[in-house]
């Protein structure tokens, strides 16, 4: 869903399995750049039920790529000193 600039929209989560997912899925747009957002329902130590969100950029891959091997560095080379 393409969202206008500093708006968004969450909808209930129909696909929780467990109890770390969140209830609410969606996305929003805040500076021109697109994000998935994610809410939980909590509850405060005095009882008062809140929304504890998440956001990350559309774009992060969820799969990052495998950091590249680093190249070995020969130190056996002689040091003129």
């Amino acid at each position: 869903m393409k969202h206008d600039n500093n708006r968004g929209t969450l909808f209930k989560n129909s696909g929780k399995e467990a109890a770390t997912h969140p209830d609410y899925k969606g996305s929003i747009n805040i500076g021109g750049n697109d994000f998935c957002l994610s809410a939980w329902v909590s509850t405060s130590k005095g009882g008062d039920k809140y929304l504890s969100l998440s956001a990350r950029p559309k774009t992060e891959s969820r799969n990052p790529a495998p950091k590249a091997e680093s190249k070995k560095i020969d130190f056996n080379d002689e040091i003129p000193w």
